[in-house]
């Protein structure tokens, strides 16, 4: 939730019609890629599959598509994907879908809860005779019988009788995350949490509790700082997002309203490593922090929390060891965990001593033909051109010579790109024009008219390469990228027999081409609100923005990102309200 992300509906238009390859690839191409795995090579022939259908008796059955979750991931799915093709059928604990990264300004005021959330039955209108939906809560995956296991969300539970099987051909797991409090004593008795809508309505009512208790005639000076000192755990983007947020209405609302407590409120950020934002750019962690120390946010670095009590919180530092301060109300933002349900899936199917699943590049679960999984709940595991060297090698050369020439090389680097992406993050790591460049790298000038390499050449141009393999951050820009690509891939799915997936297949002409690229995000850039009408952001290209435009740029930003123009006219409004009202202090 806490990376936020800047692009235009244009941008993500053209990304998504990017990774569908067109024909005309080479034969050497066709091999490296084919050799080096990744999933079943499917193809279907189209006037084969037209001829059996015209002298089908009946419609072949439609292929059932169940999606758990409605969360950016699972959202984001469902409306790219074509369901006319598929029986649709969304489970979900929650009937709508909220824009997450407007948490932070639920929890006091600047928006409204409501103005950030769509009933996902008014996004599936359009779609509602091909899509059905059941709140509930997915409790178990049973992969070998292909069903799910659910459990009615809405009112009580007997015995038992709101319990429910649900059956598919394929299944996309988008469950998303919970917190993760690392096994530390007192945090889910104590602390709240942001990952939900009903989370940042808690910590609304909670912050006003704690100004009215300390506003009580029987409160002592001591007591009062106590109460009014609120914690933040984590300095990532949600604690960073909420501490601006609950400054802002420190300052322009609460002062005003609570004139005789103001000098006893404390704002602290905790942050396990050195710096705040430590995955923006250094320029923008430390433009947070001077910031926040003129604003009088205390930020405490290189302390690890190791306990919560109910009124003290004891942290750690190398330097000073064991720390206690005591809190009126503390927030955990400090990491995500894995879903009970995620764990007993992975249990089932060997991947244990994993935070999340593994899926391959075309976010299809590992070991499990017909499931995929997308979001927070599952991690891609980018395959190693080191693991495949020599095949590739071997497929590269065409005249069997033992070794390649520049040219040869050239005719599947491109698809040495498409199947490794790494290749290309290293060129461009190490500024690199082309091949040549990386030839040379590796073994010197004394080649450089002949530009020939024998397979140990060859491995060590290659050897560092997989070092720009990266695991893709947990936010809600990936997530959205990773739902448009799968539904594109389900509706192409009649053109393949098995999966939407599959490196490259030969055909009986000696072309070929993919059924279809594996999954690539790309990182379209992220926001950092820091209160007082300034944000910082770091945009595609290296670029860093700080200051007040950058916080107009995040308003336009967010307002077209909204799902729907209901939730964009409710949000803007909001944010009006906000400039000539103030914010609402109500407890309700």
């Amino acid at each position: 939730m806490g990376f936020f992300f800047f692009a235009s509906r244009a941008a993500a238009r053209f990304l998504g019609e990017a990774r569908i390859i067109h024909p005309g690839v080479s034969t050497a191409a066709l091999l490296v890629a084919a050799a080096s795995g990744g999933g079943l090579v499917a193809y279907a022939d189209s006037a084969g599959e037209n001829a059996s259908s015209e002298t089908s008796q009946e419609a072949p059955r439609k292929k059932k598509v169940v999606v758990l979750g409605t969360g950016w991931a699972g959202t984001s799915f469902l409306k790219d994907l074509d369901c006319s093709k598929y029986e649709v059928k969304v489970i979900s604990p929650r009937n709508y879908f909220a824009f997450t990264p407007l948490l932070p300004s639920v929890t006091c005021g600047t928006v409204e809860a409501r103005s950030i959330v769509e009933p996902i039955r008014k996004m599936l209108e359009k779609k509602r005779k091909d899509v059905a939906f059941y709140e509930a809560e997915c409790f178990k995956i049973d992969a070998s019988k292909k069903a799910v296991h659910c459990r009615s969300a809405v009112g009580t539970n007997f015995d038992g009788n709101g319990d429910f099987m649900v059956d598919y051909d394929y299944l996309v797991v988008a469950l998303g995350a919970t917190v993760n409090t690392f096994n530390t004593p007192g945090v889910m008795e104590n602390c709240y949490f942001l990952k939900e809508v009903e989370d940042a309505q808690k910590i609304r009512r909670n912050v006003i509790d704690c100004f009215e208790k300390a506003s009580l005639p029987n409160i002592s000076e001591e007591e009062k700082r106590k109460i009014l000192h609120f914690v933040i755990i984590g300095g990532g983007p949600t604690g960073v997002e909420f501490a601006a947020e609950m400054h802002d209405f420190l300052v322009e609302d609460l002062v005003k309203l609570y004139p005789a407590i103001q000098d006893f409120v404390k704002i602290t950020i905790i942050q396990s490593g050195e710096h705040i934002l430590n995955m923006f750019d250094q320029r923008i962690a430390t433009f947070a922090e001077m910031k926040f120390q003129r604003d009088g946010i205390e930020v405490n670095t290189g302390f690890r929390v190791v306990k919560v009590s109910d009124d003290l919180i004891t942290m750690k530092s190398k330097s000073l060891g064991e720390v206690s301060v005591p809190y009126g109300m503390a927030v955990w933002s400090a990491g995500i965990g894995t879903r009970p349900v995620i764990m007993d899936f992975m249990q089932q199917i060997g991947q244990t001593n994993r935070r999340v699943l593994a899926t391959n590049e075309w976010l299809r679960v590992h070991e499990c033909d017909n499931i995929y999984a997308i979001g927070d709940c599952a991690s891609i595991t980018q395959r190693k051109i080191m693991d495949d060297i020599s095949t590739v090698f071997k497929m590269a050369d065409k005249d069997n010579s033992g070794t390649l020439t520049l040219k040869e090389i050239n005719d599947v680097l491109e698809d040495i790109c498409i199947r490794y992406p790494q290749v290309e993050l290293y060129m461009k790591s190490m500024h690199m024009l082309d091949i040549r460049d990386l030839i040379k790298d590796a073994i010197g000038d004394s080649h450089k008219e002949s530009m020939v390499v024998n397979i140990e050449e060859f491995k060590k141009a290659l050897s560092h390469v997989d070092s720009q393999v990266k695991s893709i951050p947990a936010t809600a820009q990936v997530a959205a990228q990773q739902g448009h690509y799968l539904a594109e891939c389900f509706n192409k799915m009649d053109q393949c027999k098995e999966h939407p997936e599959g490196p490259l297949r030969m055909t009986g002409t000696g072309s070929g081409r993919h059924n279809f690229r594996p999954f690539r995000y790309k990182h379209l850039g992220q926001f950092a609100p820091l209160g007082g009408e300034q944000a910082a952001a770091e945009l595609p290209g290296d670029w860093v923005s700080m200051g007040h435009s950058t916080q107009w740029l995040w308003y336009s930003v967010y307002a077209s990102k909204q799902v729907s123009w209901r939730t964009r006219m409710l949000v803007v409004s909001d944010w009006t309200r906000r400039f000539i009202f103030g914010r609402d202090s109500s407890r309700i």
